[in-house]
């Protein structure tokens, strides 16, 4: 197999790596595309990171002023010694908006992301474009499920060893031979530092039950998102069923459901160009 890494996703883009002072908090971000274009922000799941969306900045930067961003928290954000509740989330992403001059945006969420997104879509809907919940998290994530993410992720932090990243990487995907070293020890490198293990503790208070009934939006709250929205889903998501996707995509009126074949959690990484396509096609109107 020829070698794959982060830096060959990259290469030959144009993009930066930044911070920015977001509502306070130091915030990561990648981007590339142009000013001036309809603004669009990748919004990456629990214990993830920016490089979530390498394969996806391209292809996305011909119409779309792009960011991927690290939530607070996460990757190289800043990881303050509080926990990182729905509300926390929505003033870091509307904070990154008003701190890069963004009046209005795209959102598109993966896991965590999504549900991010969607609550961030009911509270600012003069903010939002269009909305993108891929694969998102909510109230209806299945039980051992959440209970699977939150040993997982604790456990990669207090033994950041080889093995351990690989199997949490390697969950992510349908196809787990996808997961090259480059993306092990790019996530390895975020995990070995200091302050995640706080960051992780405070990112999973989000991650049970009792937080999923208290911030799971409501029947009557998904009826009143405004933005157009695609339900992006895939048939082998280890998190919830296709089914669960169906769900939600009635609960959202005039949303548009997809669901990708042979992708498991992070298909804008599995098979970027048909994730590609799917994506920019909606957000374009096509």
């Amino acid at each position: 197999m020829t070698y794959q890494s982060v830096w060959t996703d990259l290469q030959g883009v144009d993009f930066e790596q930044r911070y920015v002072d977001a509502a306070g908090i130091r915030t990561r971000y990648l981007r590339a595309g142009q000013k001036g274009k309809p603004a669009l922000i990748f919004i990456h799941g629990t214990g993830g990171h920016a490089e979530a969306y390498v394969r996806n900045l391209e292809a996305h930067a011909e119409h779309f002023d792009v960011y991927a961003i690290d939530l607070v928290g996460h990757g190289y954000s800043a990881k303050p010694d509080h926990d990182y509740t729905l509300p926390l989330y929505v003033d870091h992403v509307i904070g990154f908006m008003d701190a890069l001059k963004l009046k209005t945006a795209s959102l598109s969420g993966e896991s965590l992301g999504g549900w991010v997104a969607s609550h961030v879509a009911l509270a600012h809907p003069d903010r939002i474009d269009k909305l993108v919940l891929n694969t998102a998290a909510a109230d209806k994530i299945d039980v051992d499920a959440l209970a699977a993410i939150r040993k997982m992720s604790m456990a990669a932090v207090e033994d950041p060893s080889w093995d351990r990243l690989k199997t949490r990487v390697q969950w992510l995907m349908h196809d787990k031979s996808l997961v090259h070293d480059d993306l092990v020890r790019s996530r390895q490198a975020i995990y070995e530092k200091p302050d995640m293990q706080v960051g992780m503790r405070r990112i999973l208070s989000m991650h049970t039950p009792e937080a999923r009934k208290r911030y799971g939006l409501t029947p009557e709250q998904w009826l009143k998102i405004k933005a157009p929205t695609l339900v992006l889903w895939t048939d082998h998501d280890p998190t919830a069923s296709v089914a669960v996707g169906e769900e939600l995509h009635r609960a959202i009126p005039g949303s548009k459901l997809v669901v990708m074949k042979d992708c498991g959690h992070w298909p804008q990484f599995e098979d970027a160009a048909t994730f590609n396509r799917i994506h920019i096609d909606f957000l374009l109107g096509r």
